[in-house]
């Protein structure tokens, strides 16, 4: 039995699709059904079920929001990690869990290895990294994973926000100077499928394969939806928020490749099944 939290988010949905693709024995639950950040709650509903593994979606990702919600953002991603985790060495379960490019300062123009210098620009990747090291503490069956720039059925994303304006807008500012993979979870939850089933724990970075910029991600966008709306690239400095972006949110799959995992498809392609599926939604 596989235990999969935050089923309604974009990841979560995807992995107990796949799941029941390969007819695996799985639960995806949410907050309704556990408030993660209750320890006791946590500990009771994971020793009754005893999973052999937790992949662990579930997590407060709201990126600007979290400049302004510090507590509860950590109280999810800090503590809420750390209760599943506690739970998961009572039962001996493995846990996957989901972590961010954001855990990196973005400096230079080399693609991260998953022991880069780790240095967070904002409250989200602070909390997803302490709740990386909350993981290690406490379990030694692990596997951690870090994507980037996610985008799927369930939930909002960048994707969609393209959509919406570009049918409402001639034009649009994109920031050019964020390079990162935008990552499609149908092809991200085979490779945790794959990990729940399999015992080479670490650290991993998962993500479609090649680079781009927000500014050419949203240009492939209109251009493969025929969608007439400019993009005007334009730095970050030009597009203020409230949370610090990294600029470079290159990850390297090195250790992917290594412990055989299969490579994600390129970003171009992934985005081209995402637009198919959601066809008729917009």
């Amino acid at each position: 039995m596989i235990l999969v939290t935050g089923v309604n988010g974009q990841l979560g949905f995807d992995v107990v699709k796949e799941l029941n693709k390969r007819s695996i024995d799985c639960l995806g639950i949410d907050k309704k059904e556990l408030d993660i950040t209750d320890e006791n709650a946590v500990d009771d509903y994971i020793i009754k079920l005893n999973p052999e593994c937790v992949i662990h979606c579930a997590a407060y990702t709201a990126v600007d929001k979290a400049e302004e919600e510090r507590e509860i953002c950590y109280k999810i991603n800090v503590n809420g990690t750390e209760n599943v985790a506690k739970a998961c060495r009572k039962v001996n379960a493995k846990m996957i869990y989901i972590s961010t490019d954001y855990v990196f300062d973005g400096k230079g123009d080399i693609p991260f290895e998953v022991d880069g210098n780790i240095n967070p620009l904002s409250v989200y990747g602070k909390t997803k990294y302490e709740g990386e090291l909350k993981v290690k503490e406490n379990l030694n069956k692990y596997f951690i994973v870090r994507v980037s720039w996610v985008f799927g059925l369930n939930g909002n994303n960048f994707v969609k926000t393209m959509l919406k304006l570009g049918k409402e807008k001639e034009s649009l500012n994109v920031v050019c100077d964020q390079i990162g993979s935008p990552t499609y979870t149908a092809d991200l939850a085979p490779i945790l499928c794959h990990m729940a089933q399999s015992e080479k724990y670490g650290v991993y970075h998962a993500t479609n394969e090649g680079f781009c910029s927000w500014a050419e991600f949203a240009t492939e966008i209109m251009k493969k939806t025929g969608l007439n709306c400019r993009i005007n690239p334009i730095p970050t400095s030009e597009y203020k928020t409230k949370a610090i972006r990294p600029l470079n949110s290159r990850l390297s799959k090195r250790s992917l490749e290594e412990d055989g995992f299969d490579l994600l498809p390129r970003w171009e392609k992934a985005l081209e099944r995402y637009l198919k599926e959601i066809r008729g939604l917009f």
